[in-house]
């Protein structure tokens, strides 16, 4: 029985800080911005010139050059400067001055599988509020914010512009979207036509969080992610449930979804399977990180996202 595929209603379910743990409302959304405010992008080892509001460790592609230094253990391979380096002989790294502004980016996955949580809240919850933290440190930088958020039907694009209304903008869509449908379609959805278009809005030099628990990403997603961060640079964030990680001891268990429940029993060969599955499907995000400029997070249903976003921006 996959596990994956159900939408239960969480184990938890007293609200935390007033917020609910099955859906979020625009006030909770708008609540987080001193948190997002508090986030920072910037790097503890710089390897660039900086001419604008802040040195990011993410190295886009929408940068002024400024010169060529000689190669740096750390530094991003991307950055080689071949010509100089093929008439010195020597590695070479060019620096950069970063542009005033630039696009940040949340792909925001509301599809069935994300309504889904065994303890803390909805994936599609912490979705919510991760897209809001991260959406308020970009308007707190000077960024330019955009966003695609979708589900099984349908797909609301922002495009990317700077300012506090294009912050309510997301919100209201964040919003709207944690609320669950029943006419999502359940046929498991794939994420490629979602990619896709991630790819006609970005423009060089974006960062771009994916924002998913990434189940059913399709054949197409790892040369969409491939082409995506040739010129950005692109976090995943991938958002998962205890439940997924670890099937409980043995017994038998009742899962609901909507109005229907079904038993399942678990066993120590089911167990041992399950958690097989999992790290298989984190190891396959982590091997997208062999492209340079793809970075992975991770985050639990009942983790604190804000903790699991500073903790992951601090390191590459």
């Amino acid at each position: 029985m996959n596990l994956f595929n159900r939408h239960t209603s969480p184990v938890d379910s007293k609200p935390v800080d007033g917020d609910n743990l099955v859906f979020v409302s625009p006030a909770t959304l708008i609540a987080l911005r001193t948190a997002g405010e508090g986030l920072s992008l910037k790097a503890s080892r710089i390897a660039a010139r900086q001419s604008g509001n802040y040195l990011s460790r993410f190295k886009g592609r929408g940068m002024e050059f400024d010169e060529s230094r000689l190669y740096q253990p750390g530094d991003d391979v991307r950055t080689l400067d071949w010509r100089v380096t093929a008439r010195t002989g020597k590695p070479h790294t060019k620096l950069f001055r970063e542009e005033r502004e630039r696009a940040v980016l949340t792909w925001v996955d509301m599809r069935p599988t994300m309504f889904f949580a065994t303890r803390g809240a909805f994936k599609s919850v912490i979705a919510a509020r991760t897209a809001a933290l991260i959406a308020w440190c970009a308007n707190q930088q000077g960024d330019r914010l955009g966003s695609l958020v979708f589900n099984a039907d349908s797909h609301h694009e922002l495009r990317p512009k700077r300012g506090k209304s294009a912050v309510l903008q997301l919100l209201q869509h964040l919003s709207s979207a944690s609320h669950w449908q029943s006419r999502h379609n359940e046929q498991e959805p794939d994420a490629n036509n979602a990619l896709a278009r991630l790819r006609r809005v970005a423009k060089p030099g974006s960062l771009i969080f994916l924002i998913s628990d990434f189940r059913n990403l399709g054949p197409q997603a790892e040369s969409h992610l491939a082409q995506l961060s040739r010129h950005n640079d692109v976090v995943l964030f991938h958002i998962h449930d205890p439940l997924e990680q670890a099937l409980p001891q043995r017994g038998q268990y009742r899962v609901t979804w909507g109005q229907r429940s079904s038993i399942f029993s678990s066993s120590s060969a089911a167990q041992q399977k399950h958690r097989q599955q999992f790290e298989q499907h984190r190891q396959q995000l982590q091997q997208l990180c062999r492209f340079p400029g793809i970075y992975y997070l991770s985050c639990a249903t009942n983790a604190d996202v804000l903790q699991c976003l500073q903790q992951g921006l601090r390191r590459r």
